[in-house]
């Protein structure tokens, strides 16, 4: 969705927009107009569309999924590391992945805010949407349309107010527009009570939004199929673990009834033509959303449309935060474009199997030279790929913007897969026919579709869990899912630990590790990296011709990594981020700060 929109909500009028059917990627072209009144701008469903793109535009930008959503707060996990060195601590993005923030950390107020935004203007649809003669009274085509935005704009609502649980707990909740409210001031509302309205809201939603094959609008504006995954998903963390404001990690006795909701709504999904696996896990990426097109198959049920425009207001980063950088001159080392901010854990390049075609989309060890040729980095330098800049089309490997307009993916086909087998596993005791086939397509597509690579599926209950567990950490890296997953499992914590601790057994070359290769060598002056040895064997002699990488960096793991990879990760507290300190201090019902903070 190509979006310029600006929603400024005041009193009585909100800032509408014009907007226009492209036949282009982006589904809907907005420019912005003037302000009016809530009579005139939901009188007519032309209006009323405005309107609910308003509430749309609040997911994107510099404070949505445009890089603070995406690439700030998801991190460190068993994945990846967020930016590490000096200066450290840092009261920003550092201290964010490091588990060492604190509440007057300069990157919380502007993401909590926006969302806050956002769900004040969705409000402001779901209040006057229904209220419109055109809802009851107006043509066939009319009735349909305003119910369709009434669904998105509930979902929406839904998805900002996930977005602030899953990162602040307990928090203010409001289901009506503040015109309506006499006190702006509201206490924490228990995220249960939250999780189940928004639950019961996209059952409302899901049959009133048509499925992607009863519509021509693209995968930036939110289907039937998008509305019922997510409901899965909210489904999952509801039942899921959580931290709770005595600082322990629970799960409520009544989590499989949520379980069941999402076993279901992946059902209905499932048994649709609407959705489906590319056959290629890397073309999701690099066909999809590096080239600015929508992935023919489905698989991405919805993405928030970023403008394209160099605009942190709502465009993102993807590709200039993270992922490889274009050297500007030819002496290593020196000025480069983009931040290669995100960093791949080598335990996480180790834990992929060698057969996994995944891993050479998620992990991009190498950087581009000013001969766009690849110059290959150690594994403890390591990058993300899937949104790298060299796959984006068209070419913006020497441009020196920080916006290249490219979509953040909220969740794919594969998801409601995996969902689907493990909440399967976990009602039937154990693996069901139906969730080893759901779970084996995913794997069967990551490795090719080469079904005899994938190994056997386990029938046991904890067999069956843990391969689930991995198989989201393989499918999902970069994707902002992988902490909130460890936390819904409780299993942060111990995946923290487990990571340094393989991390340390690498710096010392110990088993299972002993045998990596101290030096990789390559094929200079290529357009891909072409190795000339295996990452899973000590090094061999130099080849003719090649040149090299140190690869094993002993070294680099203990200055770098096990140096700031979640140095400061409390258990019991860091599985939740501070409300801002300004928030506490404008509203005094909050009673303070929680979970240890």
């Amino acid at each position: 969705m190509k979006t310029n929109l600006k929603l400024i909500i005041g009193g009585l009028f909100i800032t509408t927009t014009l907007f226009t059917v492209s036949s282009c990627k982006k589904f809907l072209e907005v420019e912005p107009i003037s302000s009016f009144g809530n009579d005139y701008v939901f009188s007519n469903v032309t209006n009323a569309q405005k309107a609910v793109l308003g509430a749309y535009a609040a997911l994107g930008g510099d404070q949505g999924y445009g890089i603070r959503l995406s690439m700030y707060y998801p991190y460190d996990n068993d994945e990846m590391m967020g930016q590490g060195g000096t200066p450290y601590p840092d009261n920003e993005r550092r201290d964010i992945a490091h588990f060492n923030v604190q509440p007057a950390n300069t990157q919380l107020a502007g993401p909590f805010n926006q969302l806050y935004t956002g769900i004040e203007r969705a409000n402001i649809c779901i209040d006057n949407i229904p209220k419109m003669d055109a809802y009851t009274n107006g043509s066939a085509a009319d009735q349909k349309e305003l119910k369709r935005l009434y669904g998105e704009a509930l979902t929406l609502r839904a998805q900002f107010y996930f977005e602030v649980v899953r990162n602040w707990g307990d928090v203010p909740a409001q289901f009506t527009s503040s015109i309506n409210v006499s006190d702006p001031y509201n206490g924490r509302t228990d995220r249960d009570t939250i999780y189940n309205r928004i639950i019961r809201d996209l059952a409302v939603a899901a049959p009133l939004v048509p499925w992607r094959t009863e519509s021509s609008v693209t995968s930036d504006r939110i289907s039937q199929g998008a509305i019922r995954a997510l409901r899965a998903r909210y489904a999952l963390f509801r039942g899921g673990y959580a931290l709770r404001s005595d600082r322990t990690m629970k799960r409520n006795a009544d989590y499989k009834t949520f379980y069941q909701i999402a076993k279901d709504e992946c059902a209905i999904i499932m048994a649709r033509a609407d959705h489906k696996l590319n056959s290629s896990f890397q073309s999701v990426f690099k066909d999809g959303l590096n080239a600015h097109r929508f992935e023919p198959n489905g698989e991405i049920l919805w993405e928030v449309g970023m403008t394209g425009g160099s605009s942190g207001v709502g465009d993102s980063k993807l590709g200039y935060y993270n992922g490889p950088r274009q050297f500007t001159v030819a002496t290593p080392g020196t000025t480069a474009l983009g931040n290669a901010a995100l960093t791949i854990l080598p335990t996480y390049f180790y834990a992929f199997d060698a057969n996994d075609r995944r891993r050479d989309v998620t992990c991009a060890p190498y950087d581009n030279n000013l001969e766009l040729t690849l110059r290959p980095r150690s594994m403890v330098t390591m990058l993300d790929g899937k949104f790298r800049r060299d796959w984006q089309t068209p070419s913006v490997l020497t441009s020196a913007s920080q916006y290249f307009g490219v979509n953040w993916p909220i969740i794919r086909f594969s998801d409601v897969l995996l969902m689907f087998a493990e909440v399967d596993n976990e009602l039937s005791a154990g693996p069901t026919a139906a969730a080893k086939a759901a779970y084996e397509q995913v794997r069967v597509r990551g490795f090719g579709g080469t079904a005899s690579l994938i190994g056997t599926t386990p029938s046991d209950y904890a067999g069956f869990f843990n391969a689930i567990v991995r198989e989201r950490q393989f499918e999902f890296g970069g994707e902002g899912i992988r902490k909130y997953d460890l936390i819904r499992w409780n299993m942060l914590a111990s995946k923290i630990a487990e990571t340094k601790a393989n991390l340390a057994l690498m710096a010392t070359r110990s088993a299972p590790y002993a045998n990596l290769p101290a030096t990789m060598y390559y094929t200079p002056n290529q357009a891909t990296v072409v190795w000339l040895n295996s990452f899973y064997s000590p090094s061999p002699t130099a080849p003719a011709g090649s040149a090299n990488v140190a690869w094993v960096n002993p070294a680099t793991i203990n200055s770098t990594l096990l140096a700031y990879y979640a140095v400061a990760f409390t258990a019991n507290k860091s599985e939740l981020l501070p409300l801002p300190q300004s928030v506490i201090d404008a509203n005094p019902k909050l009673g303070g700060q929680l979970y240890g903070y």
